[in-house]
């Protein structure tokens, strides 16, 4: 067993790249974050008058071009200031919907691109925009999705696979989507309060991030930065309700105990965590239980960048975990926006303002649909 574990690589994150609603880049998605600022706002995208909610944190300038999807521009925002990948860069993609908003383009009859309708096209598209010869594969695991593209693509270098993944992911709200949280009446009419007891919903998003993992080997022969470290992965499936997550989180402990053994560490070494916090009334009792389980009485930060940039799908991981290895490198997590009346069970826990500490493990977790929960744990970067 020892013999197996010193083979294993160690993986970096050399490079992170965010588009949110609170800024086309990582810095100005982090100093929103921390001064609690909402990229909450109308939707004027759609008529959104027939929905339960009228608001989501889109970005204002986003729109579909010709016959592209609206995913396009945001890729376009994505890749404009990443500098090349490696030729041998193995592509890992995460989306839920892609281009939907051009299937019901398609329907109002006008002319639209059919293939950016499919998630399966993401690679294709970004090898184009990247030039990359790896087309590579996508994966779509609900709100899940890129915090496994994340793990897939640790997986890949930790046992030799590959030296360097690229992992991108991206959402975008259209009223297709936007139409289905409204009929499952899991959307909040105002910006969403994750761990609130007064909590009633979520807040769509627009997101994307772009993440550069590498072997240390390679990343240091290429004198690449060391952002954060993957420690840990762990996945694992409620198989409880298709919407709905199980009431004693079994699921999410499975997945966030996995992701602290193959981490080699134990709950007492993570010093922060970035909790998925959606704002319903379940997931959030449910997040709160497992913290519980896992963690016992620690009083440890935790946080959800969803107040402030709403749920962003299959950005969600991605856009958290560049977000997790600000939060390493400062020791400092960010307010949760909209929280104001903790939840049993959140008390010294989440806050409303920035939350500093001290250590170097953090954990970052996400769950979706159909009972799919997914944790990484990340160590503070280095330079050598």
């Amino acid at each position: 067993m020892e013999s197996r574990r010193t083979q294993i690589k160690e993986v970096w994150i050399t490079d992170a790249h965010t588009v949110t609603s609170l800024g086309r880049s990582l810095d100005r998605t982090w100093e929103g974050l921390i001064k609690g600022i909402s990229g909450i706002r109308p939707v004027n995208r759609f008529c959104a008058e027939a929905y339960r909610a009228q608001s989501a944190a889109v970005i204002e300038d986003l729109a579909p071009s010709g016959d592209r999807s609206m995913i396009d521009s945001l890729l376009d925002y994505l890749v404009q200031d990443i500098h090349t990948p490696p030729d041998d860069v193995m592509l890992i993609t995460a989306t839920t919907k892609l281009g939907i908003d051009n299937l019901e383009r398609r329907r109002r009859g006008e002319s639209v691109r059919p293939e950016d309708i499919l998630p399966s096209s993401m690679p294709r598209f970004v090898s184009q925009k990247l030039g990359l010869t790896n087309r590579g594969i996508n994966i779509s695991a609900s709100c899940a999705s890129s915090t496994i593209a994340v793990s897939e693509a640790a997986v890949a270098i930790a046992t030799g696979m590959a030296e360097a993944v690229l992992v991108c992911c991206a959402d975008v709200v259209t009223e297709f989507v936007f139409s289905g949280f409204s009929a499952l009446k899991i959307v909040s009419p105002q910006p969403c309060r994750p761990f609130d007891r007064d909590r009633d919903g979520i807040t769509l998003g627009d997101g994307a991030a772009m993440l550069l993992l590498m072997s240390r080997d390679r990343a240091l022969r290429e004198s690449r930065p060391c952002k954060a470290i993957v420690r840990g992965w762990g996945v694992a499936n409620d198989a409880f309700h298709i919407t709905s997550p199980i009431e004693d989180a079994s699921g999410l402990v499975a997945a966030i105990s996995r992701a602290i053994s193959r981490a080699g560490l134990s709950p007492d070494d993570i010093s922060a965590i970035s909790a998925h916090g959606t704002g319903t009334p379940y997931n959030d009792l449910m997040e709160l239980r497992a913290i519980a389980q896992v963690f016992g009485n620690r009083r440890i930060p935790v946080y959800s960048a969803k107040g402030s940039i709403g749920h962003t799908l299959g950005g969600a991981g991605g856009i958290e975990i560049a977000l997790a290895a600000r939060c390493l490198a400062e020791q400092t997590v960010p307010p949760t926006a909209g929280f104001k009346n903790p939840e049993k069970g959140a008390e010294g826990l989440v806050s409303p303002k920035p939350a500093p500490f001290k250590g170097d493990y953090m954990l970052t977790s996400n769950s979706g649909f159909g009972g799919i929960n997914a944790a990484i744990v990340l160590q503070r970067g280095q330079t050598s």
